[in-house]
């Protein structure tokens, strides 16, 4: 496979203005002619290795700000952002976009949020008033604004990782010992005693008596999240609330549920140390079910926590981990890398998420290929957790973990799949209203902005209902 040329002019012209920087000082800097720097600038020459790491060297620029990865991000929010205006906007102008002008993208992306933040308020407005209103037109909500904070961070917050090592380190824990481990830490470093009641839902913190009651109905994994989340708002509430200081985050609400999102992070960051689960992974070549059960942990705690390994100098696999129920609703989002879903008009029943459901407990793999070209390797599986009780229903979603083909091989569930042939992938798409495949026999309506080709005196299956 041919390596993609990448140019940068645009970015690289912008950080020399950033730095206050004429053309002979960056290639002073860099270690390169003034005239080769300008055929890099003006896009006639592509970015190398080499430049990037002087780049780094020099100025501490992480390279991820030159990545294709971060292009193909902004496109993706750039075409959320669009997708419900008429003029229809081709994958060539959007590249270019991205490519060439990400801070005009960026702005883009954050005048459609600004507007969709508008339209929320006047439906609330509407509905104060009684007028009619459709949920599905309110934008920005708060579990929407911590989705997009972690989204931006790429699904990783290093100093909560830093802070679990610390704590995993001082108080001797191991896979086998965490749950005594962090009952005496509570009681010897706070004075909480722990205890549990089956009235309880499934932690309750008392601050005057000093008692941490978990529900009795917790497995011990589920019970060492719980206890090691309150220790997160016990000695990082300050950090907790510097890192929710964030524009993102536009409400208290939004800042309310950010901290929570974050102190479960540490609490997965504690039960599955950065350092060690990484090397754990790569040498169980990422095999979900060997992890559990090294660590003590269920698939889907692994699979969201490899989904966070992105510390600077020791990256894992970039993932998305998505969690659906059989009604496809996505109650959890997360990703390092650069693929996510629409917003816009739900996901494809094409991608093997949905799968799952049919065979529930097995490992499904699927090589999707999205219309821009870009192919992945998913793997989903169903979880479950019990009833409480006779007669409750009980829990179930698909897990999905996904990973950009090129990090394939990497990957136990890489095994004898023909990862070369291109008719060997799942053409799936990021739902139907941006959906570009016209001959899709799954189209459940149209994309947004566009009209199919009809014609009555062609007998072709209708692709969206009509009566």
């Amino acid at each position: 496979m041919v390596a993609r040329k990448t140019f940068m002019g645009v970015r690289l012209r912008r950080l020399r203005e950033e730095r206050r920087l004429k053309q002979v000082e960056l290639a002073q800097a860099l270690q390169i002619s003034p005239s080769y720097l300008n055929q890099l600038e003006q896009n006639q020459r592509p970015l190398t290795v080499p430049i990037l790491l002087k780049l780094n060297a020099a100025f501490g620029v992480d390279v991820q700000v030159f990545s294709d990865d971060e292009e193909a991000r902004l496109m993706t929010d750039i075409r959320d952002a669009i997708a419900d205006v008429e003029e229809s906007v081709s994958l060539a102008e959007l590249r270019e976009l991205a490519a060439n002008m990400p801070a005009v993208g960026r702005t883009l992306v954050a005048l459609h949020r600004r507007y969709r933040e508008a339209l929320e308020r006047g439906d609330a407005m509407a509905a104060e008033l009684g007028e009619e209103w459709s949920v599905s037109d309110r934008a920005r909500q708060p579990f929407e604004q911590v989705r997009d904070f972690f989204y931006a961070r790429q699904n990783h917050v290093d100093v909560l990782d830093d802070a679990a090592e610390r704590l995993y380190r001082d108080a001797r824990l191991t896979p086998r010992t965490i749950h005594d481990g962090l009952i005496t830490w509570l009681k010897q470093r706070h004075g909480i005693t722990v205890l549990t009641d089956v009235a309880i839902a499934p932690r309750r913190f008392d601050p005057a008596a000093r008692a941490l009651t978990l529900s009795s109905s917790l497995t011990p994994g589920q019970r060492v999240f719980q206890m090691a989340t309150q220790l997160a708002f016990l000695e990082l509430d300050d950090a907790l609330d510097r890192l929710v200081d964030n524009a993102i985050l536009v409400d208290a609400e939004a800042r309310r549920l950010g901290r929570i999102g974050l102190a479960n992070y540490f609490a997965g960051a504690l039960v599955l140390p950065y350092a060690a689960f990484l090397a754990a992974a790569q040498a169980e070549r990422y095999d979900i079910e060997r992890l559990g059960r090294r660590f003590g942990v269920g698939f889907e705690t692994v699979c969201h926590r490899l989904s966070t390994l992105q510390r600077t100098g020791a990256r894992g696999v970039p993932f998305f981990f998505v969690r659906v129920d059989r009604a496809g609703n996505i109650s959890k989002r997360q990703s390092a890398t650069d693929f996510h879903f629409s917003r816009v008009g739900g996901t494809c029943p094409l991608w093997n998420v949905y799968e799952a459901f049919a065979q529930p407990g097995r490992v499904l793999r699927q090589v999707a290929q999205m219309p821009d070209g870009r192919s992945y390797l998913w793997i989903a599986r169903t979880v479950t957790s019990g009833p409480d009780g006779f007669g409750e229903p009980e829990k179930l979603f698909a897990i999905g973990l996904g990973c950009d083909l090129r990090h394939a091989g990497h990957l136990v569930y890489s095994r004898g799949l023909d990862l070369a042939d291109p008719s060997f992938a799942t053409p799936i798409g990021a739902g139907c209203k941006v959906c570009e495949r016209p001959a899709c026999p799954q189209r459940a309506f149209p994309p947004i902005g566009r009209r199919l080709a009809v014609d009555e005196n062609i007998a072709a299956p209708v692709p969206y209902p009509v009566a």
